[in-house]
């Protein structure tokens, strides 16, 4: 662990590891850039210097030398048998590839094949300053907004793109939730809390925060359901695939239509997640863990009438 750790550390503190400041400008080089890239198109790894300065295609054999030296150490290992990859090196390329340093692309919004949780309108996307979100076109209602790198928008369909970002939203929630953040792997806390900002419009939400690089991630309750086994069981025993199935078009994960909060002190939430006759009953702690599940037969319209 560098000496850039801790609460009061700044990101220029650096007393075991190349000062950041001259990590950027080391790779502030077109040519040291397209060493980088040559190295991580060569089919197999490490790469010889001769086969290096090819693909760069660099005459002057000195010239080279020197630049490939400014990369040695920090983002390129040599061996004997030529150079590889240390992890630095990788993410560069795979920031670039990604296109968080030289894109900025705009999209939508643009329809869905989802309603809204709130009022049935339909729902719209929309991509800026690498965020993506969802929401609906009529009450406004924010069903998620989440970073999303610019890479991901190539070569795809407006729906693979939604299918992307569903699977990317659940990751980043899984690793939070298992005290990993998801941009910087450092220790995430978690916890609930009233939405008193209006963020997602909820009465209650989880907050997930980075306690080294302050990301921080919103949610409703819900959402931390997606990956537990009996809940996917539930499903699967109704036909529904809830992997794939996006989280946005179910309701106990993006409102609090089903969540009931039955204490604050110590937290105890309930959340109700009727599929055809049946209903799934999770209670949760302050933690988002299970505390009791019990599956019901979903009461008929009949019965609602007489208890209300």
């Amino acid at each position: 662990m560098s000496e850039t750790s801790g609460p009061n550390a700044t990101i220029n503190d650096c007393e075991d590891c190349v000062a950041p400041a001259e990590a950027f400008s080391v790779i502030a080089n077109e040519t040291r850039l397209s060493i980088l890239e040559a190295l991580w198109k060569a089919p197999e790894r490490p790469v010889s210097f001769s086969e290096l300065r090819r693909e760069v295609d660099m005459r002057d054999s000195a010239q080279f030398n020197y630049h490939l030296k400014q990369l040695t150490d920090h983002f390129v290992a040599s061996t004997d048998d030529g150079y590889e990859f240390r992890q630095a090196g990788k993410k560069v390329v795979r920031a670039v590839l990604a296109g968080t340093f030289n894109e900025h692309p705009e999209m939508g919004p643009f329809e869905t094949d989802s309603t809204c949780a709130a009022c049935g309108a339909a729902l719209h996307a929309y991509y800026a300053d690498e965020m993506l979100a969802i929401a609906c076109s009529e009450c406004e209602k924010n069903h998620g907004e989440y970073p999303f790198p610019p890479g991901g928008l190539n070569d795809r369909t407006r729906e693979e793109i939604l299918d992307a970002f569903n699977q990317r939203v659940r990751h980043l929630h899984c690793l939070a939730a298992d005290g990993v953040c998801p941009e910087c792997n450092g220790r995430m806390r978690t916890a609930v809390t009233h939405d008193d900002e209006d963020y997602l419009g909820l009465e209650v939400r989880v907050d997930h925060e980075c306690e080294q690089c302050r990301h921080r991630l919103y949610s409703a309750v819900g959402l931390s359901l997606l990956d537990q086994s009996d809940v996917v069981t539930f499903h699967r025993d109704h036909g529904v695939d809830l992997c794939t199935k996006p989280y946005w078009d179910l309701p106990w994960c993006v409102s609090d239509e089903y969540t009931t909060v039955r204490s604050e002190d110590p937290w105890r939430i309930r959340i109700e997640i009727p599929l055809d006759d049946e209903v799934l009953a999770v209670t949760l702690d302050g933690e988002l863990d299970v505390l009791e599940m019990e599956r019901e037969t979903a009461p008929s319209a009949a019965e609602d009438a007489t208890a209300t």
